[in-house]
């Protein structure tokens, strides 16, 4: 009698991780010109190949305004909201959907997710100050929201940094980020120059944010809010979109540690951002 031994078959659901990657040569300039073959991707240190490559994503833009309403910048309200309307008619495509929302002591919606210009323009005329300031619930929740959605996960943040409602902490608003896959862009708008009357600490927090996401900070100064929101509009213009699917993993691994490289360039003459890394439970793809 002959005896067949049967072969087992694992299936594998390996999922599609997608970086949204920007690159700016040593004078800060946008190149937008690379190839798939300028990349390469590593995972926790071993390389990845790269499945999928776009140059200037075409990628439907899913971007959450939120706006600092705390008594600190008061001051800046009228020109916030004339920024945020003036940026919104610029970088909206028919594809795209923004929602507002404003956080002061509480977080509030000012209006989910749409296209619709005069929907965005009175949400943003609805802007109300108060007293304290929830930083970190405003990007816990507006990360949350993001994450429901399909696309590129974008949360504009306009703030001084200092977070007074002490709700959520840093690293609870980071991990949100992360784990929605959501790219933080800080646009900081200091209350007073002198270093005495600012808050540093929550300056830095709004750059490691941003950092840590793959996405940007920039600092409210000279140009105005029009200017800080015209950059965020080149940044998103012009990213790359870098997809490949994860070997060789290391199991049990919770968050796994993204880096991508130009390896044809000298060490510093690009600067490459993409996010820090991702959960192995919210890897999708997109």
């Amino acid at each position: 009698m002959t005896l067949f031994a049967q072969e087992a078959t694992f299936h594998v659901d390996v999922k599609l991780v997608n970086i949204f990657v920007n690159v700016t040569d040593k004078n800060g300039v946008i190149v937008g010109a690379l190839t798939q073959n300028d990349f390469a991707v590593f995972e926790d240190n071993r390389p990845q190949q790269i499945a999928v490559f776009e140059r200037k994503t075409d990628v439907p833009l899913n971007l959450t305004l939120a706006i600092d309403t705390s008594g600190s910048v008061r001051k800046d309200l009228d020109e916030e909201a004339n920024g945020a309307r003036k940026f919104a008619h610029d970088i909206l495509r028919t594809q795209d959907q923004m929602s507002v929302i404003e956080f002061a002591t509480d977080v509030t919606e000012l209006t989910p997710f749409t296209n619709n210009l005069s929907r965005i323009d009175h949400a943003v005329g609805e802007l109300r100050t108060d007293n304290s300031t929830a930083l970190y619930d405003a990007i816990r929740l507006g990360s949350e929201g993001l994450g429901k959605r399909q696309g590129r996960k974008v949360l504009v943040l306009v703030s001084d940094g200092d977070d007074t409602a002490k709700t959520s902490t840093y690293a609870q608003a980071l991990e949100a980020a992360l784990r929605n896959e959501v790219m933080i862009y800080s646009l900081i708008d200091v209350p007073i120059e002198a270093s005495a009357g600012r808050d540093l600490g929550g300056e830095h927090a709004l750059i490691t944010l941003a950092e840590q996401t793959g996405g940007k900070h920039f600092y409210v100064g000279e140009g105005g809010m029009d200017k800080a929101f015209a950059q965020v509009s080149d940044d998103l213009r012009t990213q790359y979109l870098i997809g490949y699917y994860p070997q060789h993993q290391v199991p049990g691994v919770e968050f796994h540690r993204v880096v991508v490289t130009v390896p044809r360039a000298a060490a510093d003459e690009f600067n490459v951002r993409n996010k820090a890394g991702y959960y192995a439970d919210a890897a999708k793809g997109n």
